[in-house]
């Protein structure tokens, strides 16, 4: 039983170590504003067009950036979700062989 957790636990780690490698991104008006993260929530780099930057008032920068950041977090948490289910999956198979279940 205790093979088994241990199994989970290093897989749980695998799939954190995945998540580092999987980019995500996403645009605001059109392409203007950039941001890119790993698929762990961490943000990796943000673009942003030097014309727009040059015409855009604060407000209206700050806005969209937020716009994007959060855009880009929440394919980042919806990537995370994917792999953490099927991983899950993947564990309760396993486990279930613990009380008999084939």
């Amino acid at each position: 039983m205790f093979d088994k957790l241990f199994e989970a636990q290093q897989k749980a780690e695998e799939i954190k170590k995945r998540l580092d490698t999987i980019s995500v991104s996403s645009e605001v008006e059109g392409g203007k504003i950039k941001v890119t993260a790993t698929a762990n929530k961490r943000i990796t780099n943000i673009t942003i067009n030097p014309d727009f930057l040059a015409a855009a008032e604060i407000e209206e920068l700050e806005d969209l950036i937020l716009t994007a950041i959060n855009k880009t977090l929440d394919q980042s948490e919806s990537v995370s979700q994917t792999e953490m289910q099927a991983a899950t999956r993947d564990m309760m198979g396993g486990l279930g062989n613990l009380f008999g279940n084939k």
